[in-house]
This record gives structure tokens, C-alpha cells and sequence, in this order.
């Protein structure tokens, strides 16, 4: 016989008991994000949806999306604050969902933790599911996995994936774009959820900065404008392609504004964009000037202030425009569809 304990999954790092607080604690948030198809409560090994709403629809086509945040969850573990990165998720997610016409049903989300810290989860799922809500789509259930060893104490990375539908005929997209249809560019809220490799180096390893650092052109701190939540259309969007002719969308994620509203152009017609149209936030340029990033590369990494792009007929324009304005979101012409090769071709100088 020997001294040494009896080996436990606690004693190898996996706290089950963190793990029954932090569903607990995530409870009342999960609550709050859903809608009347969901069936069932958390806890379950499934979520549950019902799906004879779709008998409404005439031939429904179901839409499904899977994201995650990238590096921006480094920041919000240098700060020590969870409770936005969730919405961050969702707007990846459910953004790409609505693009083709889908209206977001539900989503699920995986935590993946060096430690489960119950209210850090919380907070983690706090800002998913306020994220759900804003997108009009229910969070119908996750996963928390403890990784000791692989993920330090206070490392953790999210993911989720969504479900959507839309009707067939309803389906938007590059088949319905037109020579003479106009862009309409809709407004991000800042860097979003992509290029944070980068930001982070030019800023943060470069610069030498840190994320208490208060920054004038800002207006609060480096921090701080770092984690600004990402913009979530996906209600913009429907409300839009219900009182207006759409085209088609393009989410701006990584790759840029040309790069993604390439994505949903006929190979025969390409979008002329006027970068005079608008001034991009102060982020995008200082990560330009204090890290002598050149412009090619920032609008191939960045999405420059534009976080979701609608393509309309000429005709339309007036009332898409005043749709976006009754909802809050800036929004103004960005170009127009012309003969072409497939691309997506920034002209001219940003407005200062």
C-alpha cells in the first residue's frame, strides 16, 4: 500500500461539480433566447425544435452556418471581460445565415476551457444568448468542455453553429444579380470579429500598447474599442428583403469587403465600389498608420466599416435606404453592378 491518492478526473483537472454551476448560472440567460418552436429546457442531450412550422412553407430549404471569433477572444481574456464575446458569435453565425434569405431558427455553441470558472462561463453564454435575441433566433443548447492541459487555466475558445430556413423561391444570391443594380453598403460597428491577428500585433506586440491605454481618436480605450460587439443584421436584413427587392447580401468577414461581395457576383458582372462614399472608423486607419500597414492589405484583412452589403435594383434604392434608416442602421450607396469578370473593384480615396 502507498500514500499517494486515489487518481480522480478532479485530481487530472476536470471539475464536474464547476461544470453543474456553470449550467446553473447560464440558465436564466438561455431562458431569455428562444422562441415558440423550441421545445424542451437546457440539460437535455438535444436540443428540440419543432419544425411544423414549416408546413407553411411551400418547399422550405434549410440553411446552416458554423463560426467561432478568431483571435478576439485573447482580448477579451486580457481584460477579463466575457459577457460581449458571445454576441460576437452570434452575428458571425447568423449573418452568414441571411445572406442567401434564411431567417435564423436556433443555434448551439461549444466552449472549449482550460478551467470551468461557472460565472466566466455564464458570462461567456450571457452575451450568446443576448446575441440570439438580437438576431430573433433561440439558443437551443452548447457544450462546456474542460481541456486541462491543452487550454491554460484562463484560456477558452468559442464556436457555434445555426439553423435557418427560407423558402426556395425566396432564395437570394448571385443568379438574381443585374447589370445596373446598385450596392448599398450597411455600417459595421468596428473591426467585428476578423482580422484580429493582425490588430492584435501591430497594436499590441508592435506598438507596444496596452488595452488600458486610452486612445483620443477613440474616445475611450484601446481595450475597450478592441471589443466592440459585432453588428447583427440578420433582422435588418428580413425586415428589408420583405419591403424591398434584394438581390442578394454579402456579411463582410475575413477576406474584406471585395473580396466577400465577390462571392455573390455572376462571373460576367462586376461591382464598382466608390470608397469616397464613406470614412472609415479611426481603428482601421491607425492600425494602417502604427503598423505601416499598407491599404491593399488592410482592406483584404478588415472589413474598412462595412460589415453587411445588400445589392438591389436601381429602383429600389430609395425605399431599401429609408427601411435601414427606420432601423438605426447607416446605410449609403456604395456602387453599382457593371459588365465585368466576377470582381469586386475599390475606386477613388476614402472620404476624410
Amino acid at each position: 500500500m502507498t500514500d499517494t491518492p486515489a487518481t480522480t478526473y478532479a485530481a487530472a483537472g476536470v471539475d464536474i461539480e464547476a461544470g453543474d454551476r456553470a449550467v446553473e448560472l447560464m440558465k436564466t440567460w438561455v431562458g431569455k433566447a428562444s422562441r415558440p418552436e423550441v421545445m424542451g429546457g437546457i440539460g437535455g442531450f438535444a436540443g428540440l425544435f419543432d419544425a411544423s412550422a414549416f408546413r407553411r412553407y411551400e418547399r422550405p430549404l434549410l440553411a446552416t452556418s458554423t463560426d467561432g471569433v478568431g483571435t478576439k477572444v485573447a482580448i477579451a481574456q486580457r481584460m477579463d471581460k466575457h459577457d460581449t464575446i458571445g454576441r460576437d458569435l452570434v452575428g458571425m453565425v447568423v449573418d452568414d445565415l441571411v445572406v442567401c434569405g434564411a431567417e435564423p431558427l436556433f443555434m448551439t455553441d461549444y466552449i472549449a476551457t482550460g478551467k470551468v470558472v461557472p460565472e466566466r462561463i455564464a458570462a461567456i453564454v450571457k452575451g450568446i444568448a443576448e446575441g440570439c435575441v438580437l438576431a430573433g433566433c433561440a439558443l437551443v443548447g452548447g457544450e462546456t468542455a474542460e481541456h486541462p492541459g491543452l487550454l491554460a487555466p484562463d484560456e477558452y475558445d468559442v464556436a457555434g453553429a445555426g439553423t435557418g430556413v427560407v423558402e426556395a423561391d425566396k432564395l437570394l444570391g448571385a443568379e438574381h444579380v443585374r447589370e445596373g443594380d446598385v450596392v448599398i453598403a450597411m455600417a459595421s460597428s468596428g473591426l467585428h470579429s476578423n482580422g484580429y491577428s493582425l490588430v492584435r500585433h501591430v497594436f499590441l506586440t508592435r506598438a507596444g500598447w496596452a488595452l488600458d491605454r486610452d486612445v483620443p481618436e477613440f474616445g475611450r480605450s484601446l481595450g475597450e474599442e478592441l471589443l466592440e460587439p459585432t453588428r447583427i443584421y440578420s433582422l435588418d436584413c428580413l425586415d428589408l428583403a420583405r419591403r424591398a427587392d434584394v438581390h442578394a447580401f454579402s456579411h463582410v468577414t475575413g477576406g474584406g469587403l471585395a473580396a466577400n461581395l465577390a462571392r455573390v457576383l455572376p462571373a460576367h458582372l462586376d461591382a464598382r465600389l466608390d470608397r469616397s462614399s464613406w470614412t472609415p472608423g479611426p481603428v482601421f486607419s491607425l492600425v494602417g498608420e502604427v503598423g505601416e500597414v499598407a491599404l491593399p492589405e488592410l482592406e483584404k484583412t478588415l472589413n474598412m466599416g462595412v460589415g453587411m452589403v445588400a445589392v438591389v435594383p436601381a429602383e429600389a434604392v430609395d425605399t431599401a435606404l429609408a427601411v435601414l434608416a427606420e432601423r438605426e442602421v447607416p446605410a449609403w450607396v456604395l456602387g453599382r453592378i457593371e459588365a465585368g469578370s466576377g470582381q469586386a473593384l475599390l475606386e477613388g480615396a476614402y472620404a476624410h
